[in-house]
């Protein structure tokens, strides 16, 4: 693809992750890893494939494409996939946006315990896959189905459809109505809880495949949003229950459930923990919850008496600022101890039952894989790296299983692991079959390559060793020009742009080859260096992420003379497009430009679970004012460009449509570009590619760079 631009090379292969192989699962008995991935790099039709460990050989199980036919009665092939795209279910567009997924076809499924057996949905109808003999065909249902999950004995298939959860038997189709009730909705996630919470379902199966517990969703008292497309108004809009901060959240229930019907509440003190966070239910365990208060301060980990619905705190912890929500707990070994992480001596730790089994230092990430006897998480000593680690029994050593510089993550458990890595020498990422503990066979890429190698920097800069990427312009010689500076951060809470990666920097390499000095700041907020770090935002989302941005910029230009401070823009998107806003209203004589993406301008217009978080539960009070940027519009002097989104449903155009009317207001020029049909994601290729040379154009005009 010599002759295509890198931007519009970048939005063909969706960021270069189109044809990667992910979403891996590892049987228990080692045999088998299932993985998603498309045939190509620009291809979004992604298919469901199995590797046999024994046989060092994959195959492919399930084709979207091959199967499209029977979908939706077309001829199939790409035109087929698009358009049953097209007819997604409102449901599954909604859990695609809050999970960011850009490919198509099969981008998830779930299996049964001895993983021999796949569900997944393709434009709402439902198919199973033979992951033994690898075949795959439709099963007849009422539709539209979502997010449709197995039981673990592999007999039966639930799945939520029109605000009901019903279960298919796979041996005579027997399809009927488990739970349903008018007003609510049984067996799905409600938006904070998928957003926020990385918990996207709403119902989870017993081990025995008995019983369910489903999570029942009230959300009559929640604020709804009517989401248009301006540029098609005999559409009708499209409507959310959208909890604004300091505003009414839905109402979660669980239920035990039955398979006859009968259903049992589960019970605990609702009121002072309304949020349900996680739940696992082990075989030979009692079912785990975890649920949060609504300031976040008080965490519960409950088990479940499933005959009469009654519940044990198991553990409470609390924090004067909040807590966080780590991925793969609570959970459970063989021997009922409880696995979990607790925040240590500035470390966020793992716990297995009374014992803290990591050191201070290392920062635990998430917990990758729970098996019989040992553990598999991925934690850091040094934020711009990940690593996976293990804890095996008897005595809860805890041990590295990646030791190379990168971000590493893993599934599966100590026996046969599947790791994916990504490094700073190495283009893209790398997937690797592990058998104790020996590299036994790489689970090949299809992706299409990056055409050039990142000219990154990495540095700490500052008093508070603020991690810095620095890119320069590839051609660039030392010396030989000033070169005008480009902040490009996230900046914000839950993500990180310094990382020892190099696919996390081929946009802003790009951007450096139009002449740019490339900077991105890691600031105070951003995980991986612990609790303390996290939680300097409290109460001020604004004041200490502006302040490391603008600390790291004059400490790197000391260093590399070549930076021209006195032409410095700053680009983002979502808290980074907040960050780029708030960068020219307060401080222009710092920041002479901004192109600002789907930004937060009000924190009163985002989520409860989290803004509250950060900013508390009254969203009168004046940390929101401060935090927000709607009154800062008369302070406005240098160019910005307010870019947006129309569809979006997570950062919704108010925000930009609001700062627009205070910039108007105050007879403050600035620009406003409206993206129709687009959401959180520009994901199209036209929008997404034209974006990025706009938005060059834009940034060079306003430095006054020919």
């Amino acid at each position: 693809m010599a002759d295509v631009s890198f931007p519009v090379l970048q939005a063909r292969t969706a960021r270069f992750t189109l044809g990667r192989p992910r979403t891996f699962a590892v049987g228990p008995d080692g045999s088998r890893v299932a993985f998603l991935r498309s045939r190509g790099g620009t291809d979004r039709a992604t298919c469901l494939w199995v590797y046999d460990v024994d046989d060092r050989a994959e195959r492919l199980v399930a084709d979207p494409l091959a199967l499209q036919p029977v979908a939706d009665g077309s001829a199939g092939g790409a035109e087929a996939t698009d358009a049953a795209e097209g007819a997604l279910p409102a449901s599954e567009r909604f859990r695609r946006e809050r999970a960011r997924e850009q490919a198509g076809g099969i981008v998830a499924y779930a299996t049964d315990a001895a993983l021999s057996l796949a569900a997944f949905a393709l434009s709402g109808r439902l198919f199973v896959a033979d992951l033994v003999g690898g075949s795959a065909r439709p099963v007849d249902v009422d539709g539209p189905v979502f997010d449709p999950r197995p039981d673990p004995t592999g007999r039966r298939v639930a799945y939520a459809c029109a605000a009901g959860l019903r279960i298919v038997e796979l041996a005579d189709g027997r399809d009927g109505e488990l739970v349903s009730e008018a007003g609510v909705s049984w067996g799905v996630a409600e938006f904070v809880a998928a957003e926020e919470m990385n918990r996207r379902r709403g119902f989870w199966w017993a081990p025995d495949g008995k019983s369910l517990i489903v999570a029942k969703v009230d959300e009559a008292g929640v604020r709804h949003l009517h989401i248009g497309d301006p540029a098609h108004p005999d559409r009708s809009p499209h409507t959310i229950a959208y909890p604004f901060a300091g505003t009414s959240n839905a109402k979660v229930s669980l239920w035990v459930v039955s398979l006859d019907g009968s259903r049992v509440e589960i019970r605990w003190d609702v009121e002072a923990f309304p949020y349900v966070v996680a739940v696992r239910w082990r075989d030979g365990h009692r079912p785990l919850l975890q649920v949060c208060s609504r300031d976040q301060r008080a965490m519960r980990v409950l088990d479940v008496d499933i005959t009469n619905g009654v519940t044990n705190v198991v553990r409470e912890d609390r924090d004067d600022h909040w807590l966080e929500v780590v991925g793969g707990v609570p959970d459970r070994l063989r021997d009922g101890r409880l696995v979990y992480t607790v925040d240590d001596h500035d470390t966020r730790r793992l716990v297995v039952g009374d014992h803290v089994v990591t050191p201070p230092g290392l920062q635990v990430r998430a917990v990758l894989a729970v098996g019989e006897t040992d553990i598999v998480f991925s934690a850091s000593t040094e934020p711009t790296e990940t690593q996976v680690w293990g804890v095996f029994a008897p005595g809860d050593e805890c041990v590295a299983l990646t030791v190379e510089p990168g971000v590493h993550t893993a599934t599966g458990a100590s026996d046969v692991l599947v790791v994916t890595s990504t490094s700073l020498a190495q283009g893209g990422a790398r997937s690797v079959v592990r058998k104790n503990g020996v590299e036994i066979a790489e689970i090949l890429s299809a992706a299409e390559p990056a055409p050039f190698t990142p000219n990154i920097s990495i540095s700490r800069e500052g008093d508070r060793a603020l991690r810095t990427a620095l890119l320069l312009p590839r051609d660039h010689v030392a010396g030989s020009r000033r070169l005008p500076v480009l902040m490009d951060p996230y900046g914000g809470p839950h993500a990180q742009r310094v990382v020892a990666s190099q696919p996390a920097y081929f946009n802003a390499q790009w951007l450096a080859d139009q002449g740019f000095a490339v900077v991105i700041v890691d600031g105070r907020g951003t995980p991986g260096r612990g609790p303390t770090w996290e939680r300097e935002i409290a109460g001020d989302l604004a004041g200490p992420v502006l302040d490391d941005q603008i600390d790291a910029l004059h400490a790197i230009a000391e260093t590399y003379r070549d930076l021209d401070i006195t032409k410095v823009a700053i680009r983002g998107w979502s808290f980074g497009g907040y960050l780029a806003a708030l960068a020219v209203l307060r401080r222009p004589d710092v920041f002479h430009a901004a192109v600002a993406g789907a930004p937060v301008t009000d924190w009163r217009l985002y989520d409860t679970f989290y803004t509250e978080r950060y900013l508390g539960v009254d969203a009168s009070s004046p940390a929101y004012d401060d935090s927000s940027l709607i009154a800062d519009a008369p302070a406005l002097t240098r160019p910005l460009l307010l870019v947006h989104g129309l569809a979006d449903d997570n950062v919704v155009a108010a925000h930009t449509l609001r700062l627009s009317t205070a910039l108007l207001a105050a007879g403050r020029a600035h620009q406003v570009l409206p993206l129709s049909g687009v959401t959180h994601m520009a994901s199209h290729e036209t929008v997404a590619a034209n974006l990025l040379n706009l938005e060059v154009a834009f940034l060079r005009s306003s430095l006054g760079i020919s």
